[in-house]
């Protein structure tokens, strides 16, 4: 078999494969396109403006774009719309290479930056001043407001539309040499200032800022416009299709009309779709930028944001994030998904893949009266009930562990499955036990619990009959690694917290984080890493906190419970 042929087969068996999926529209047009033999392989882009982190909605886009690249054998690239340099940072940059990484994709080639292309996006803006189809305006941004009309009434042309070729030439060039101040003119398309679509209405292309640019530094004083550069952009690198969200559907004759009228390389379509609007949350950047700036979260990648770098460091997952962007589809009508389906699917992505372990988040000690105190036993316990991949680890007992404050009471009626005084419960992987009596201090506070073990009961029953009447996990006193825990909730008690002119910082959560100083892990998570979850046994998912645990201080996160108690103070 040649190589073609070989090379051939694969695409027909892969087009077999998405064939027999339901496709939502893009994968349609894209199918339909390549059948048509319109593209002979397939480019699209994720063109984020780097002024800030990435958060779920951008998460959407990019398992779009560079998951239709994969699915039909083309290529997605990685390109910065950085056009606006005052508010662009290369830390931003940075941020959003490694959310892309993380989420399990790669771009093709080299990271492209709209800024590699200044050099020809202004030989175009020339092209279109030579055709008699752009021109240098000194109106104000108020007169042009003024000038611009509104949805019903139709705007009036600049006084200075009529200006020359020639003049335009070199009005602009002296913008170019930064012979203006920012604000005292700008250079626009000639379109149509009596168009239903505003955007047509002689649209600036290029406005005067005297910034210092993070990839250009100072060569540039003037910066091309958002619709101006993103469409010829797309032309240059060859983009077949050009996906977009909803709100760039009234901007889509404009980036056609530019298209139409610049001798660019290639035609490139814009196809749009609904964004990702999610409940329980704000995804408005100059929002969640405000809750960085004002402190109510500790950074961009706070566990409570909607950042991905937010939820990367609480520990969610690549594979649930790509899960929950593919049951929530593809579609052209806007909704709000509710935020449960992403909290479930990160709940059963750990539940089948996160080793376990045991960490008491509220330590009360108890004390085995007939094991000796100077015995140590080294228990084996699987790693995963059904995931004999993941191994078994060894617990230390003694006879001083450490169990939850809420798994003991001196009394409890017949719902309350743990322990109590003159009841037996098992120690999870070890021995059942039976509390004998509890001390306490001068204000009446347990703060310890005796207990025997019922002789040969490491992996058996109690040879009496009298069985225990639950679980509960434990660590040794002695062996038990100190850590603190934190019980991340929801940021917001609103499901619609920006809605309808509502301060959104009204429908903070107080009871958002709880920090418990005083924790117990098991020995083992000493040498946790960062960027793996684990099931603390009957708490929920928890990993390693990336920006503040060490060695010495061990911090673990709560990713999310073993079940949705969301809103609910558990400290």
């Amino acid at each position: 078999m040649s190589e073609h042929d070989s090379a051939a087969n694969t695409h027909s068996d892969a087009s077999a494969e998405v064939k027999s999926k339901p496709q939502h529209f893009i994968q349609q047009i894209i199918r339909r396109d390549l059948e048509q033999g319109l593209h002979q392989k397939i480019v699209t882009r994720f063109p984020p403006e780097p002024n800030g982190y990435l958060h779920i909605g951008h998460a959407k886009s990019i398992c779009l774009n560079f998951g239709v690249a994969q699915e039909f054998g083309g290529v997605c690239n990685l390109r910065f719309d950085d056009t606006n340099p005052e508010k662009e940072s290369e830390e931003f940059v940075n941020s959003i290479m490694a959310d892309v990484k993380w989420l399990g994709f790669q771009w093709d080639g080299k990271v492209k930056y709209t800024s590699d292309y200044f050099d020809q996006l202004y030989n175009w803006a020339i092209h279109l001043i030579n055709e008699g189809l752009a021109f240098v305006c000194d109106l104000s941004a108020e007169q042009m407001r003024e000038y611009r009309g509104t949805l019903t009434e139709p705007g009036k042309n600049s006084p200075y539309r009529d200006r020359s070729v020639e003049e335009n030439l070199a009005l602009f060039e002296k913008m170019r040499a930064g012979e203006f101040d920012e604000g005292t003119c700008s250079l626009r398309a000639k379109i149509d200032m009596a168009s239903p679509n505003i955007n047509l209405r002689d649209p600036i292309i290029y406005r005067i800022k005297k910034a210092h640019h993070h990839q250009t530094g100072d060569k540039w004083c003037i910066y091309p416009s958002y619709d101006f550069a993103h469409g010829q952009s797309d032309a240059i690198e060859g983009i077949t299709h050009s996906i977009c969200t909803l709100e760039f559907e009234d901007h889509k004759p404009l980036y056609d009309w530019f298209i139409q009228h610049l001798p660019v390389p290639a035609v490139p379509r814009q196809y749009e779709f609904a964004r990702l609007n999610i409940n329980y949350a704000v995804t408005s950047k100059r929002k969640l930028k405000q809750l960085v700036d004002e402190g109510y979260v500790d950074g961009w990648n706070d566990p409570r944001m909607p950042t991905i770098s937010g939820m990367r460091r609480r520990g969610y997952t690549p594979s649930s994030l790509r899960e929950f962007c593919e049951r929530i589809g593809v579609t052209r009508s806007d909704g709000v998904v509710d935020v449960s389906m992403l909290e479930f699917c990160v709940r059963d992505d750990l539940d089948k893949n996160a080793p376990r372990a045991m960490c008491v988040l509220r330590p009360l000690k108890l004390t085995i009266t007939n094991y000796p105190a100077d015995k140590v036993e080294y228990l084996s316990v699987h790693n995963h009930p059904s995931r004999e991949d993941l191994g078994s680890r060894e617990l230390v007992f003694s006879n001083t562990l450490y169990i939850e404050d809420e798994d003991f009471r001196e009394e409890a009626n017949k719902k309350y499955k743990r322990l109590v005084i003159g009841k037996r419960v098992r120690l999870r992987g070890a021995y059942v036990i039976e509390a004998d009596s509890c001390v306490k201090d001068d204000n009446g506070n347990i703060i310890e619990v005796k207990a025997r073990i019922i002789e040969n009961t490491l992996g058996k029953d109690p040879e009496d009959g009298v069985k225990p009447k639950g679980v509960i996990h434990w660590v040794s006193a002695a062996h038990a690694r100190d850590c603190e825990v934190r019980l991340y909730d929801r940021l917001f008690n609103d499901e619609a917290p920006d809605a309808g002119g509502k301060n959104f910082l009204d429908a903070i959560n107080p009871n958002n984080l709880a920090i418990l100083p005083n924790a117990k892990v098991e020995p083992a998570l000493a040498n946790a890493s960062v960027g793996t979850t684990f099931q603390f046994e009957r708490q929920g998912y928890f990993c390693l906190d990336s920006k503040y645990s060490t060695a010495e201080h061990l911090v673990f996160n709560r990713t999310i419970g073993l079940k949705d108690s969301a809103g609910k103070n558990e400290d």
